[in-house]
């Protein structure tokens, strides 16, 4: 991560707690939670908004808007 203050920030919200799981399994962290558990407002905001846009009533279904974000990604050379 490009800012090293927000991924070592202790946080015990529901992130941090996410963050802290996965590192303890050895699973990939993604990036968006070490901001979600930086700002916690913030990351709730974000998250209802992503779950809207991803899930909420639209005439593309969930599978393909998931395609267009992973495609999207690929192409910015980023992680999905």
């Amino acid at each position: 991560m490009h800012l090293q203050d927000v991924e070592d920030r202790e946080s015990d919200g529901h992130y941090g707690r996410l963050i802290r799981m996965a590192r303890e399994v050895g699973s990939p962290v993604p990036q968006i939670w070490h901001l979600f558990a930086y700002k916690p407002r913030l990351g709730e905001a974000l998250s209802r908004f992503t779950h809207e846009v991803m899930r909420g009533p639209s005439p593309l279904s969930p599978g393909l808007r998931e395609l267009i974000a992973a495609y999207t990604s690929r192409g910015n050379q980023c992680l999905f």
